[in-house]
């Protein structure tokens, strides 16, 4: 076994970089010119061959909005409920149509698939551009469901501080009291991509900020996927996913 990914135990796979929203705090940057998404089958097949050869834990799709490509996150968490992954999480804004029907029929599919948590976006960045009635009827429809469902806001400088974001946050978060929804921690945003264009008042220059979402190289616990089907240093189009895993070197 490869010495730098023994101790993997995660899959996380990005859907699309497609959004639709524009958030001005948003590590990746502008997403206006993101098309495509990854391919359900390729990724299906990638989970079932790291499951038969690693103990994974948990397994996490998110975008981009990964919902604008339903039928893809849940053939993605349809086959991690059959290799028996314990833990299924998508991380969603819940904005994806405007249509109740389909709103309603996609918090149906998510059930059937087997997610076992929705981790919903909703915060001051994102519903400057997104909507908020759609995504309250989405989190009504997972309510009914019985998947699982948390608010995950994006906060400023930190959850107590007071900026003028943050309040308007704890307002949106308020405008979900009715379905009695669980507020998660949420994270703290990071200076990368937009918030570093549109946020910059806000971060300390003489701070050296550690990202939360980067790996040691050198101990991989979490094989993630690109949209593009980029992994590791090679890609699943082009090569069998355990052979990239043998061959990987930081």
């Amino acid at each position: 076994m490869n010495e730098y990914v023994k101790n993997v135990n995660r899959i996380e796979f990005v859907v699309t970089m497609a959004c639709t929203g524009s958030c001005r705090h948003c590590s990746e940057g502008d997403h206006s010119a993101c098309t495509g998404h990854i391919d359900a089958d390729a990724a299906a097949n990638a989970v079932r061959e790291i499951c038969r050869n690693y103990k994974i834990e948990s397994l996490m799709t998110f975008g981009g909005e990964p919902l604008l490509y339903p039928e893809v996150v849940c053939k993605i968490h349809r086959t991690a409920a059959e290799m028996e992954i314990p833990q299924r999480d998508l991380i969603t804004n819940g904005f994806f149509r405007k249509d109740r029907k389909r709103i309603r029929e996609v918090a149906g599919l998510l059930a059937d698939s087997g997610v076992c948590r929705i981790l919903l976006s909703v915060d001051a960045f994102h519903q400057e551009t997104i909507p908020l009635e759609p995504v309250q009827y989405f989190a009504e429809c997972v309510v009914e469901s019985g998947v699982s469902i948390i608010l995950s806001p994006a906060w400023l400088v930190s959850e107590a501080d007071h900026n003028p974001y943050n309040v308007q946050t704890r307002k949106i978060i308020d405008a979900f009291a009715y379905l009695k929804i669980p507020v998660g921690a949420g994270n703290v945003i990071f200076p990368s991509g937009n918030a570093i264009k549109y946020l910059s008042e806000y971060f300390d220059e003489n701070t050296d900020y550690i990202n939360p979402y980067e790996e040691n190289p050198g101990n991989i616990r979490t094989i993630s996927f690109s949209s593009n089907g980029d992994v590791l240093n090679g890609n699943i189009y082009q090569n069998n996913i355990l052979d990239i895993i043998e061959e990987y070197k930081p």
